[in-house]
C-alpha cells in the first residue's frame, strides 16, 4: 500500500466518522407535535414537529377540509432545510373560514419518493363558538339485591298410632308374675308330696 492509498483511505474514514454523528440526529420519520388531533385552532398557530429524515430533499406543509371529496390541499409553508424537534410553520387561522380541517406535512427525498403525516380532526374556531363537549351519563353500579326467596317447607303432621296389644303394662307384668309364683309353688308341692309318698 503506498503512501497515497493511506493518505485517502484515512482521510475518507475521518469524514464517515465526521458524518456518523450528524446522521444519527436525523430521525426515521417525520412527525407534527403541535397542534394535535381534535385541538381548538385560534388566530395565528405555530406547528412544531419534525421533518428530519434521511435522503431529505424539502417538506410542505398543507392543510384540507375535512370530508373534501376532492382532497384539495392548500400549501402553509415550503422548506428545504430539515428541522428536527422545532417549528415548522406558523399558520394563521384567521385567513380561513371556521371548520374542521386536516394537516399534513410532507417530506420529499431525494430518492424521488415521499413521506406523509397528517393530523385530522382540527377546529378552527376564530368566529363561532367553541362546542363544549356534554358529558355522557354516569354510570351507577348496579347493587346487587338478592332475589331468593326463602319458603318454609311444611312437615308432615304426625299421625296417632293404634294402641299396640303387645305392649304390656305393669299390672299385666305383676298379674303373670304371681301366677307364675303360685304354679310354681303349686308345681313344688305335688312333686314333694309324690317324693314323700314314694319314701314309705
Amino acid at each position: 500500500m503506498t503512501r497515497t492509498t493511506t493518505l485517502l483511505f484515512l482521510v475518507f474514514l475521518l469524514a464517515v466518522l465526521a458524518v456518523r454523528p450528524a446522521l444519527a440526529q436525523i430521525g426515521p420519520e417525520p412527525v407534527i407535535k403541535t397542534p394535535g388531533p381534535g385541538d381548538v385552532l385560534q388566530g395565528t398557530i405555530t406547528i412544531t414537529g419534525s421533518d428530519a429524515v434521511a435522503g431529505f430533499l424539502s417538506s410542505e406543509l398543507a392543510f384540507a377540509y375535512v370530508g373534501d371529496v376532492t382532497a384539495t390541499w392548500f400549501p402553509i409553508a415550503v422548506s428545504s432545510s430539515p428541522v428536527e424537534a422545532g417549528t415548522l410553520a406558523t399558520w394563521d387561522t384567521n385567513t380561513i373560514t371556521d371548520g374542521n380541517y386536516s394537516l399534513r406535512l410532507r417530506v420529499y427525498l431525494d430518492n424521488g419518493t415521499s413521506l406523509d403525516v397528517m393530523v385530522s380532526s382540527l377546529r378552527v374556531r376564530n368566529y363561532t363558538a367553541i362546542e363544549t363537549p356534554t358529558p355522557g351519563p354516569t354510570a351507577v353500579k348496579p347493587t346487587l339485591t338478592p332475589t331468593v326467596t326463602l319458603t318454609p317447607t311444611p312437615f308432615p303432621t304426625p299421625t296417632a298410632l293404634p294402641p299396640n296389644p303387645a305392649v304390656l303394662t305393669s299390672v299385666d307384668v305383676s298379674t303373670s308374675i304371681a301366677y307364675g309364683g303360685a304354679a310354681a309353688m303349686v308345681i313344688l308341692f305335688v312333686i314333694g308330696t309324690y317324693l314323700w309318698l314314694r319314701r314309705k
